[in-house]
């Protein structure tokens, strides 16, 4: 893929993805633009389907919405509000710890820089960068296994690992689309370009792809 690709794909992915839902933590962000809620919501959502993460995200906020009042309750409180997200016992302690710190050592405010998220217990470097991104609007890459995987397959970058991808991201992506990207390919990777067998029939992009590591596809 010729690298001043990148400017059309975006282009167009931007129109395709109005049809289909916004992730549910980029929502959240939408809706109240709380980086609080931007680091429980997007702690939720792993290994837990965007439909699930919204229901219990609102209910769990409806209990407490800052660190000061989620500590609060306790953590069988907090496992039967986030129920039933996967490994909700282990989140419901993750989240009292999360706040625990945030009280103690921030004065109840998430941090917007990316190392200081990075010290907390539980947080890695998705979503870190979620939260610098969405709930402080501040430039950063979040990658999941969807910006890691199409970023690869589009031959954009050649990577093994999604730390990889970010640095190389960070290197190459035009600054200008560092938050966005991550919604995009995400909406992308979920309706269209499958783990397998991706649907280039339908492909938008598929003129600019160089499917990388595609054997088959519909």
């Amino acid at each position: 893929m010729k690298d001043d690709y990148i400017h059309k794909i975006i282009k167009i992915l931007r129109k395709v993805v109005l049809k289909w839902d916004v992730p549910i933590v980029t929502l959240t962000a939408e809706t109240s633009r709380d980086p609080f809620k931007v680091l429980i919501s997007t702690i939720l959502s792993l290994r837990t389907q965007d439909t699930t993460t919204a229901k219990v995200s609102r209910r769990l906020f409806e209990l407490a919405d800052n660190a000061h009042d989620m500590l609060k309750l306790s953590v069988k409180e907090i496992e039967k509000a986030i129920y039933p997200v996967g490994f909700y016992k282990t989140k419901a302690r993750t989240i009292r710890y999360l706040c625990r710190e945030l009280v103690e050592r921030y004065k109840s405010r998430v941090p917007d820089d990316l190392d200081e998220l990075l010290k907390l217990k539980g947080v890695g470097r998705k979503t870190a960068n979620l939260v610098v991104t969405l709930g402080y609007g501040k430039a950063g890459i979040c990658v999941d296994t969807h910006v890691h995987r199409i970023s690869n397959r589009l031959g954009y970058i050649k990577t093994k690992t999604p730390l990889e991808t970010e640095m190389s991201l960070r290197k190459k992506l035009p600054k200008k689309y560092w938050i966005e990207y991550n919604d995009l390919l995400v909406s992308f990777g979920q309706h269209l370009c499958r783990p397998i067998s991706p649907r280039c029939s339908v492909c938008p992009i598929e003129m600019y792809c160089d499917k990388v590591g595609v054997t088959k596809h519909r």
